[in-house]
């Protein structure tokens, strides 16, 4: 007789898409930064200007996403190279909206805000349901993917309209998205508000609060920030981010042989 496969453990052998831990929140904040001061890096100290850079990292996203849409589950390498190049192009689509274009910061935080939501809804209108936890089939990943884009891209707008557009500086803007953050976190713990919308309002935060951890730590003290600079910035991100990304992988493999042990029946569903 074979004992029933828990719900969490069916989730980790399913799932297109990590667990939701305190490690996943860590290594997001640091993609997000890395996000913002490598695609600085790349336009402003290498001298390539937006559109190569746009186009550069453009190609390099969409060469991690095949790789990641070729995978049959959760692989940590492939998905938090697609995480970081994607935090990457979504800063790259608000840059090139600003300096290219010349869109106003707060007409881009309208308009990716009003893209998003669209976003969410022909997901939901398709699939009945937003929560990562249930990312089974490429089309809810290809739904999840794009919400992400739109969240970067959001996410550098209304970050840098209340850092740089508002003038109100970098560690107000730390501050200001740490405890909006803080403010869900309660919200969702102590008033049970809805797990799905706390989750999504949470990812979208981390994307300026990213962009001002980076801005504070990389921008000239001149600038209001730290003077790091963007080259040791982002070096020193992105070594933090491999090493989290190979203790969840590491987590994940031993997850996994766990819920296949002798004994267990797991439902192994295709991904169409």
């Amino acid at each position: 007789m074979t004992n029933p496969m828990p719900d969490h453990m069916r989730t980790i052998l399913m799932n297109r898409v990590p667990e939701v831990t305190l490690a996943f929140w860590v290594i997001k904040i640091l993609s997000t930064t890395t996000g913002e001061t490598f695609a600085d890096y790349l336009n402003v100290d290498l001298g390539l200007g937006l559109s190569i850079t746009t186009w550069v990292m453009g190609g390099l996203l969409l060469t991690a996403l095949a790789a990641q849409f070729a995978t049959r589950r959760y692989t940590s390498g492939i998905y938090w190279t697609v995480v970081v190049l994607i935090s990457i192009v979504g800063t790259l689509l608000t840059d090139n909206l600003t300096d290219v274009l010349g869109v106003p910061l707060w007409v881009s935080t309208l308009i990716f805000s009003v893209v998003l939501a669209v976003t969410f809804g022909i997901w939901f209108a398709r699939e009945h349901t937003l929560s990562i936890h249930t990312i089974f089939t490429r089309r809810r990943e290809s739904f999840y993917w794009i919400a992400v884009l739109f969240t970067f891209a959001l996410g550098t707008a209304a970050g840098d309209l209340i850092s740089e557009g508002i003038g109100v500086g970098y560690v107000f803007g730390t501050v200001l998205f740490a405890a909006l953050i803080g403010v869900i976190v309660i919200a969702r713990f102590a008033f049970r508000l809805n797990v799905v919308f706390c989750f999504w309002a949470a990812y979208i935060l981390t994307r300026p609060l990213g962009a001002s951890i980076g801005d504070l730590l990389s921008q000239r003290p001149s600038d209001g920030g730290l003077g790091l600079g963007t080259t040791v910035t982002s070096l020193v991100f992105l070594v933090i981010i491999v090493a989290v990304a190979v203790y969840l992988g590491v987590k994940t493999s031993a997850q996994r042989r766990e819920a296949l042990a002798p004994g267990r029946s797991p439902q192994v569903v295709a991904a169409p």
